[in-house]
């Protein structure tokens, strides 16, 4: 019996999982320094939460779609072009940018232009599933690496009222789409297929998989 119990203590002493190897890039205590190419507060709220060391490096440029570019392309030219116009003025450090839209029947919603513009995007998505399309870009000294996270989101019905109190808390007016999933824009969220981040602004699965394969 006792020769039993000191097997069964042994046994229960071993580690459940092995030692994760430190080299690994996409271990958490491993993580590089980021120079995050975005003015976006949310892209930093995102980053501060799963405790992933970074820098502000804001960058502007042109955000005009080009004619037949697709939402996909867009954001994925558009964190391109931030990640190396960043990378360019601040050199020999990993860059990391990103470009979010919305899309609904085939249209892209950037950031309403005005509040009669944010009441028009709320009209289009409310009651049915949009996509989010966030590109990210990864530049380093070496190489760039861009993709694209998508994901579904569904909103409920919105009544007049309910869309005219939302557009003037004045949360939609810097979000594309007109909402923000992570603020009073979540009382009108029903369902989400993929990645919750991606829609706030920031795909950190996608950004983890950026920094292994780099």
């Amino acid at each position: 019996m006792e020769e039993t119990h000191k097997n069964q203590t042994e046994a229960q002493e071993e580690p459940d999982l092995p030692a994760r190897d430190g080299s690994d890039p996409g271990f958490a205590g491993n993580l590089p320094k980021l120079l995050l190419a975005s003015s976006s507060p949310r892209r930093s709220q995102i980053l501060e939460m799963v405790g992933w060391p970074f820098e502000l490096g804001p960058i502007e440029v042109d955000e005009s779609l080009r004619d037949g570019e697709s939402a996909r392309e867009y954001v994925a030219r558009l964190a391109d072009a931030k990640a190396r116009a960043s990378a360019a003025v601040h050199a020999h450090r990993p860059v990391l940018a990103a470009d979010t839209t919305v899309v609904v029947d085939e249209h892209i919603l950037a950031k309403p232009i005005d509040v009669e513009d944010g009441k028009r995007m709320l009209r289009l998505l409310q009651g049915r599933w949009h996509q989010v399309l966030t590109g990210v870009a990864l530049q380093t000294e070496t190489t760039t690496e861009v993709d694209v996270e998508i994901t579904e989101v569904r909103f409920a019905p919105m009544n007049e009222s309910e869309i005219d109190w939302y557009v003037m808390t004045g949360e939609p007016m810097d979000k594309a789409g007109a909402y923000a999933i992570q603020g009073k824009g979540a009382r009108f969220i029903e369902g989400i297929k993929g990645d919750y981040f991606n829609v706030m602004g920031l795909p950190v699965r996608l950004l983890c998989d950026l920094i292994k394969n780099r």
